[in-house]
């Protein structure tokens, strides 16, 4: 793989990573462990411009590729994994105006949100529709010039400081396939009928909140229908996925990063029967798989965010990448805490923080046995006989 950075995305990833040093590792511990929201931090990633990373220039964003945007991503989860979250599912719904949007609602929406104005999020999973997206019972009945809501979204990433979302629901409930009758819409808060009704606690992953969203006769402008056409919904957040995984396999090899980094150092500076524990064996067993799997994840992550700026669909190495990334990042996340020992399991170092992040990975944009599935859907049809 030739992957030369020109200057322009070298200085992007530098300045990400001097913020990430000088302002988010000295404060990421003390936040996630009180589940404290980044106010602060947020309105830096406004200022920097990261809100509108990926969105063309055109509509007031930096218009960053997939390879520069993975590349920030893992930067900043090389600090603290919670904070991209905040993007991620902004972006996604940017991506999914831009590629089907109205040329309206591209100018309405986009400049708002590559400022942070407007801070996306999707309304798509519920408590019993996760990775059969198809399964989803949300309704949204045509009313003149209007549109009413009802239903429950679950575990939506920027649900109470988020201000707009991408909400996915059944215009026609008796479609075949069931994807056919899905819609996607822009919705924002404000009217009656639409309630933040908890936060949802996790085992990591804190300081960004998770919610459930509910819709009571919840009314949207006929004008907030994405693309101004039904039934394409299913589509357009299939293909917005696509840019989700790549960033969550990239989120992934940042919390592998941070937790190679803090062993090698550590393996260094700590001493057992009269030397450094990185000249055991065991521990350069550790750390070598560790690196290469590191190696190994990034190239995944590139490769698949490649194809997607070259406009083709990279379901299957997005998959690959997302799946392989992710199950590197749990393993190694506990390698880790084995190499600081005692250590390790204490809140006194980070890496006890990297472990708990994890398993959200393995989960988060379809599960690693959805993953699965795709990349042996997509080998299939590529090795058809």
């Amino acid at each position: 793989m030739d992957l030369r950075l020109n200057e322009e995305q070298q200085i992007i990833i530098e300045t990400v990573r001097k913020f990430v040093q000088k302002e988010v590792m000295p404060v990421a511990s003390r936040l996630e462990h009180a589940d404290e929201y980044p106010h602060a931090l947020v309105e830096r990633l406004k200022e920097m411009g990261l809100f509108g990373a990926t969105i063309p220039e055109e509509y007031g964003g930096m218009g960053l590729d997939m390879v520069t945007y993975s590349l920030v991503v893992e930067e900043i989860c090389r600090g603290w994994m919670s904070l991209s979250g905040v993007l991620n599912t902004h972006l996604i719904m940017a991506y999914v105006v831009r590629a089907y949007g109205t040329e309206e609602q591209k100018r309405r929406w986009l400049p708002k949100m590559a400022t942070g104005e407007k801070r996306g999020g999707l309304a798509l999973s519920e408590p019993d529709a996760g990775s059969d997206v198809q399964a989803i019972r949300a309704t949204a009945v045509r009313d003149g010039e209007r549109y009413l809501v009802n239903g429950v979204k679950m575990w939506i990433t920027n649900g109470r400081h988020g201000n707009t979302f991408l909400l996915l629901a059944k215009t026609d409930s008796g479609a075949k396939p069931r994807h056919a009758g899905i819609s996607a819409f822009i919705v924002e808060k404000g009217e009656k009928g639409f309630t933040v009704s908890r936060d949802i606690k996790k085992l990591g992953y804190k300081g960004i909140e998770t919610c459930e969203l509910v819709f009571e006769n919840y009314p949207i402008p006929a004008g907030g229908l994405v693309g101004g056409k039904e039934g394409r919904g299913f589509e357009m957040v299939m293909d917005g996925l696509e840019t989700g995984r790549i960033n969550v396999a990239a989120r992934a090899v940042g919390v592998l990063r941070a937790a190679f980094e803090d062993s090698i150092r550590y393996a260094q500076i700590r001493r057992t029967f009269g030397k450094p524990i990185a000249e055991h064996q065991l521990i350069q067993s550790k750390l070598s798989l560790m690196a290469t799997d590191l190696e190994a994840s990034r190239l995944l992550v590139l490769n698949a965010a490649m194809k997607k700026d070259r406009g083709e669909r990279c379901d299957l190495e997005g998959g690959m990448a997302k799946l392989f990334a992710t199950q590197a990042c749990a393993k190694h996340t506990l390698e880790a805490i084995h190499i600081h020992g005692g250590y390790g399991y204490t809140t006194e170092f980070d890496v006890e923080r990297y472990f708990r992040d994890a398993p959200l990975m393995t989960v988060g944009e379809g599960t690693n046995e959805i993953q699965q599935l795709v990349i042996a859907r997509n080998l299939l049809k590529k090795y058809a006989i």
